[in-house]
């Protein structure tokens, strides 16, 4: 029987010896590598030496719906509550704002289910705990962004089709 082209048999345990050495400054890079490009693992390969970093995740619950057709549009300025001043620069204002409803990934971000409808909310809107804020496409997939408490949306940061980051604060609810 031919072997699986893809199958990859699991590297021997051996203990290590004392004139074996492994980098810590190069594990370390590694492991700031990972964390920085939001990796769960990553597996470097030079001659014989393997290493392989992983972080666990938390997961994150967000519903999901059908996936709703949309045209991206280019991405007007962020829009701000009266009275908080002019625009933020790109999406990271109210980043310490205990408000702040952040990204759950990264993705496009859209702010009505197609480009002809209304906005799910407004500044201005009073949400509900669950009501939908907004969408995030990745992977050709939407994913909605619910309101994880209730009160009022005091502040947007993203428009339709503009690139969200994981973490990056998408409005304020307070």
């Amino acid at each position: 029987m031919p072997k699986d082209p893809t199958h990859r048999e699991p590297m021997p345990k051996e203990p290590m010896h004392k004139h074996d050495s492994i980098d810590p400054d190069l594990v370390r890079e590694i492991a700031k590598l990972v964390t920085e490009t939001g990796l769960s693992e990553i597996e470097v390969e030079k001659g014989d030496l393997r290493i392989r970093v992983a972080r666990r995740l938390e997961p994150v619950a967000v519903p999901l719906s059908a996936p709703v057709a949309a045209v991206p549009q280019p991405a007007p300025l962020p829009v701000a509550a009266p009275g908080l001043g002019a625009a933020p620069e790109k999406g990271r204002a109210g980043a310490g704002h205990p408000g702040a409803v952040p990204s759950p990934m990264v993705g496009t971000g859209y702010r009505r289910p197609s480009p002809d409808a209304k906005p799910f909310v407004e500044v201005g809107s009073t949400v509900a705990v669950g009501e939908k804020l907004l969408l995030i496409e990745a992977m050709k997939t939407f994913n909605e962004i619910v309101a994880p408490r209730a009160g009022t949306v005091t502040a947007i940061f993203i428009e339709d089709g503009q690139p969200v980051e994981f973490g990056e604060p998408l409005l304020v609810i307070e």
